[in-house]
Parts: C-alpha cells; structure tokens; sequence
C-alpha cells in the first residue's frame, strides 16, 4: 500500500467516525443539580434581611487590626506546613486536569521493531524457507508509527475532563477552607496570649494585695486583737494566687509553642505590643443571607464541586455501557533484509482499522460501578446538605455567643467593680476593728475570680467574633 492509499484510507475511516460521532451523540446521563432547599431563609438569632453583604467578604488583613496579629498571620499563610502541603496538591490536580485535556487527542507510538525466528526442519515455514532462501532462519524489520483513537460518542471523555476540572477546583477550596481554620486558630491563640498575660498580671497584684493584707493581720496578732489562725488564712490565700503564677506562666509557654507551630516556626516567644483591655471588641452586624455561604465558604463550595465529580463519575460509568468507536493504524517500513529495510516505496506497509466495541461478559461489573457511582452522587448530595448544616449551625453559634457574652461581660464588669469597693470598704473596716479578717479573705478571694473571669470574657468575645468571621467564610481571601 502506498503512502498516498493510506493516508486516504485513515482520513476516510476518521471522518466516517466523526460523522457518526455528530449524528448519534448525546448525553447519556443527566447532571444533578445541589439542591436549592438545602438553605434556610435566615439565621438564628438574626432579624430578616435581605441583605448579602457580610463581613465574610473582607480580606483577613481588613478584618483583623492588631499588627502582631497581622504578622503572625502572615507567617502562618506563607510557612504553615499544611497550608503547603494543600499547594501541593492543588498542583498535582492541575496536572491531572491538563492531562484530561489530551483525551480526545489520537494516541500515536513510534516503533522499531527487530525479530528473528528458526522454524523446525520438519513444519510448513522451515521446508518453504529452506528452499526459498537456503536458511534456516528469517529476520523481520519494522519501523513506522500507530495510531490509536476512540470516538467521543457518548461524551465519556467530555465527562473525564469536566470531573479532573471540578477536581483541581475542589483542591483549591480545600486550601482555602485549610487557611480560613488557620486564621481563625493563629488569631484566636493570640487572644488567648494576650488573656493569660492579663490573668498574670491580676495573679500578681493579688499577691501583692494578700501581702499587704497579712502585714496588717500580723500587726493586730502582736496586740493580741487576733489569733494566728488569721494569720495562717491568710498565707493560705497568698499561696492560693501565688499558685496561679507558675501556671499562668507555664500556659503562656504552651500557646506560644502552639502558636510557633502554626506559623511554621520552631517554639520561641511571640510580641505582644497590646494589652487585652486596650483591644475593642467589634459589632459585627454584616452576616448576608444562608444561601450565600455556597461562594463564600470553601467547605460548601468544596460539596458542591464533589457532586460536579459525582455526575461526571456516573456520565463516564454509564457511556462504559455502551459501545466504543475504536480507530487504529499502523503504517511504516517492512522488511526482511536489512539491506532493503527502508528502500521506499518497496518497503512500505500499513494497515487501518475501526470498529464497534460493545461490553458482553463483563456487562454485569460495568453496570455494577454504573449503580456504584450513581449511589457515590447520592452521598455527594447529602454530604452537600450537611456542609450546609454544619455551616449554618456554626454561624448561628457565633452570633449568639456574641450577644450573649455581651450581656455576660457587662454583669460581670459591675461585679469586679462592686468587689473592688468590697475590698476598700473591708480593709477600712478590718483596720478599725469593724470587720473580721475572713470577710477580708473572702472579699479578696472573689475579686480574684471576678478578675481572671473578666479577663476569659473578653477573651472570649473576641474568639467568638474570629469565629463568626470563620463561619461566614472569611479568612482565605
């Protein structure tokens, strides 16, 4: 066969194929959509509104003000190990998804081929060859190229392409859900810093304050106005705050190393240019509406791109049902002399096929991974539904922490301020003689705890206003 017969052959086949390919193709399964009752119309304990801004859209930078906050967030989004580990990722999908992109193209090999065989004296080939040539033995050169296609009738390549795409986006929003939770964690452990070094410092000036309070316990004890019981309550409330010291002390250590790790850094200390009290605490009133969480919250955004691979995954299970247009040729130069290899056109061969391929015996596991993939959608669509639940219940969470520890926090501030005037009034007491030293203690002790609780609110009005930020979907931006 001559060159030119060839390539007319192939382009004949392909275009038949093409044809065949236009008349008949269509998609053999229908895409499910994610459900649109998946949402509610509002949050709890939020008013209705139809409003779509939320603080959700923010840039972290714009969100958080403090500037150790800012850098130590930039160190976790540039160094965080996991954070890389997602990149990595993210990059490996792109291969994959760029490799899809190669499907429809003809799959074409180059060969050279060198054989020799030695058929028995006694059969067929060794007499005739025998006679023929006077050897016992024939060589066989090949060298050329084949060519391989298969026909996108019933879109399984098309679908091979939309799943890898919806792949490396869901690689994408993974990361981004990965540094929403570090944000929110490199924040949130920095608040907790700056709590535990204000607890500290309440510890101590407590300690201070108990000393003072057992110089004038000893003072009444050498006249003989108390017994050294007071003196021994007392000292066991000075131990009881200088307790706390070391512990404070030692959990300082801990969020720092916590924080170290977070940032991709090994343990060491981390500024602190602000104190706890100077920080304002924001009212975050910008939430937008549920059904907005799908773009603003990787996690969601991530389900809904799973049921995207889902439907590819059953497009592609489902075209393995039916019969595959397979093109193949193969062409170059033959011979069996290497003297007369590529003397052209006498050495030229080629060869073309296409056929039909239709599954027969293993039918029944095709259709087996068919019913696997339609129930794998199945899950994705409840795994979608509970994405959202989980989301909206985050958020629901957040806000009502926020209105709630308000209220806790202005209790609790008229609280600390009534003790401290507690204190003022018994130790002016105590010293004329009005008052017992257990009130003393007593009005001491609860002025402690008030204080290190105030100090844990306001710790904790903060990470609750991170992790609305969180919940709303900011913090990858």
């Amino acid at each position: 066969m001559t060159s030119y017969k060839m390539k007319k052959y192939i382009t004949k086949i392909v275009m038949i194929a093409i044809l065949i390919a236009t008349v008949i193709s269509c998609k053999v399964s229908k895409d499910i959509e994610t459900p649109k009752d998946a949402f509610p119309e509002n949050f709890r304990s939020a008013s209705a509104s139809t409003d779509t801004t939320s603080i959700g859209d923010l840039e972290w930078k714009n969100f958080f003000t403090e500037k150790d906050i800012i850098q130590l967030i930039d160190s976790a989004v540039a160094r965080n190990n996991d954070l890389q580990i997602a990149t990595k990722n993210i990059e490996i999908a792109q291969y994959r998804f760029t490799q899809s992109k190669w499907g429809n193209v003809p799959q074409v090999n180059l060969f050279v081929n060198a054989s020799t065989s030695n058929p028995s004296d006694n059969s067929f080939t060794g007499m005739n060859l025998n006679q023929a040539l006077g050897q016992k033995h024939i060589d066989d050169y090949s060298a050329g190229a084949s060519l391989s296609w298969e026909a996108d009738i019933w879109g399984k390549i098309r679908n091979q392409k939309k799943g890898a795409y919806a792949g490396y986006l869901q690689s994408e929003e993974v990361k981004k859900a990965l540094q929403t939770t570090i944000v929110a964690n490199v924040s949130k452990g920095y608040y907790n810093l700056l709590m535990l070094d204000a607890q500290l410092d309440i510890a101590k000036k407590n300690v201070q304050l108990n000393d003072s309070t057992t110089n004038i316990i000893k003072l009444k004890f050498d006249a003989g106005q108390v017994t050294s019981l007071g003196i021994q309550q007392s000292e066991a409330q000075r131990l009881s705050s200088a307790q706390l010291i070391p512990l404070l002390e030692q959990n300082i250590a801990i969020q720092e190393n916590a924080l170290s790790v977070l940032t991709g850094s090994f343990p060491n200390s981390k500024q602190r240019s602000i104190q706890l009290s100077s920080i304002e605490v924001k009212n975050n009133t910008a939430i937008g509406i549920p059904s907005s969480l799908v773009s603003r919250r990787p996690d969601v955004k991530s389900a809904e791109l799973a049921l995207k691979v889902a439907n590819a995954n059953v497009g592609i299970t489902k075209a393995d049902l039916y019969p595959s247009l397979k093109i193949t040729a193969q062409g170059g130069v033959n011979s069996f002399e290497t003297s007369s290899w590529f003397n052209i056109p006498a050495s030229l061969f080629g060869t073309v096929a296409g056929g039909l391929t239709q599954p027969l015996l293993n039918n029944k596991k095709v259709r087996t991974q068919y019913n696997i993939a339609v129930a794998e959608r199945e899950k994705a669509v409840l795994s979608f539904r509970q994405s959202v639940l989980v989301a909206v219940s985050e958020v629901s969470d957040a806000l009502v922490k926020v209105e709630k520890l308000q209220l806790q926090e202005g209790f609790l501030k008229e609280r600390v301020k009534t003790l401290q005037q507690a204190i003022k009034n018994s130790n002016l007491l105590f010293k004329n003689g009005m008052a017992e030293y257990l009130e003393v203690i007593t009005a001491q002790a609860n002025l402690l705890q008030s204080e290190l609780e105030l100090a844990n609110i306001k710790r904790e009005q903060l990470s609750a206003n991170t992790e609305l930020y969180r919940a709303l979907g900011g913090g990858w931006r």
